[in-house]
């Protein structure tokens, strides 16, 4: 019998603007109007969230029906959505505020001022027993990286290439500066704890790093791993894709702790561990597919591609068994032709600016969900997904 595939969820942070790609904030009167879409500090972006759902078709549901409402409302005000995890076209030198009221906002502008303005897509998987959860997550945290070198989307700010396949995570203030790898919930909670009292952290969510333990009661009660560090991913079924490789490396994890755990398979301390994790992010920020990293095993070079496509061929059985073999086809294009940001950066190294590439994007994208629902048997008009 097949196991019962983890929960799921996404959190989407999105622009809103014109369809020549510049931006135009209405987060608030978005959230007034439509039921599950909330704010972001910067009015500029908002978020929805889907609910928990193991199976992946009933998830790419989920994830389109709030964008074909979305679109609808934003048509009939000559906006549409953006793609990517940066403001393209600008204005990083301004903050706008959507609540001018809420203290916390006020604190994140003045603090991190439109470093915070980016776009992305937070995975959620569910596990409720600690020792899988700690275990995965110091697999997720280690293996970051390749999740950001597939999703890398943000090459372009104020106009401008970056140098970076992903500006976004370059920019983002990762808070506290230095996370451990935590040996179990027990070391999490007292290191919650003793952040909130230095005032390192102004909440518990306030804990900015490429993997997290989430639940409804943190740091006390958790039920999910949430992945932070992917640019946005436009396309839902990529998206799934990068969700079922973490999903499978989180039950390889469960299923052989000795050989996939970093603290039992790793030649590495808990401290050179975290670092070379962080060390790697940036590199995959920088060059996401192309980027030199250092595997956990034991600190060796390897190039991104080439431990991700390492990966999938070790995860072939097991994805077999579990029946996601093909939810991971998406992959192997990817890995093959470059990333969102790579393909960014060849269009306007080959002479096309980044105005036009976004305007083209942006069209792609309204395309790609009318083709999605249409294949779904999904009504337009009704934005429903059955």
């Amino acid at each position: 019998m097949t196991p019962a595939l983890m929960l799921k969820g996404f959190e989407v942070e999105l622009y809103t603007g014109r369809p020549d790609g510049t931006v135009v904030g209405c987060s608030s009167e978005v959230a007034a109007a439509l039921e599950g879409f909330v704010t972001e500090p910067d009015r500029r972006n908002l978020e929805y969230v889907t609910a928990p759902e193991a199976d992946y078709d009933r998830q790419l549901a989920l994830l389109l029906e709030p964008r074909l409402r979305l679109r609808r409302w934003l048509q009939q005000r000559g906006l549409t959505l953006l793609p990517g995890s940066t403001l393209s076209l600008g204005n990083s030198r301004r903050f706008e505020r959507s609540d001018p009221d809420n203290p916390y906002h006020h604190y994140i502008e003045r603090t991190y001022g439109t470093r915070v303005v980016t776009a992305s897509v937070h995975i959620n998987l569910g596990l409720t027993a600690m020792q899988p959860l700690f275990a995965g997550l110091r697999l997720l945290r280690c293996e970051a990286a390749l999740l950001l070198a597939l999703s890398a989307s943000s090459p372009f700010l104020d106009g401008a290439a970056t140098g970076a396949h992903s500006q976004r995570w370059l920019q983002f203030p990762l808070t506290p500066e230095r996370v451990p790898l935590f040996r179990d919930h027990e070391h999490y909670i007292a290191w919650m704890e003793q952040q909130l009292q230095a005032g390192t952290m102004q909440n518990v969510r306030h804990l900015w790093t490429s993997v997290r333990p989430n639940g409804d009661d943190r740091p006390y009660d958790l039920n999910r791993l949430e992945i932070r560090i992917c640019d946005l991913v436009s396309d839902p079924e990529v998206l799934l894709a990068i969700t079922a490789l973490a999903e499978l490396r989180l039950w390889q994890v469960q299923r052989d702790p000795q050989t996939c755990d970093p603290f039992r398979a790793s030649s590495l301390d808990p401290e050179e561990l975290a670092l070379l994790a962080d060390a790697n992010d940036q590199a995959a920020a920088r060059s996401s597919l192309d980027a030199p990293l250092r595997h956990w095993r034991d600190g060796s070079p390897i190039e991104a591609r080439a431990w991700i496509r390492q990966i999938l061929e070790e995860l072939a059985p097991l994805a077999r068994e579990l029946g996601l073999d093909a939810r991971l086809t998406p992959l192997a294009g990817l890995l093959r032709h470059g990333n969102q940001a790579m393909d960014w950066l060849q269009r306007q190294q080959s002479g096309t600016s980044i105005r036009a590439i976004l305007s083209g994007e942006i069209s792609a994208m309204a395309v790609q969900e009318q083709h999605l629902a249409a294949t779904m048997g999904t009504d337009p008009a009704l934005g429903r997904l059955g």
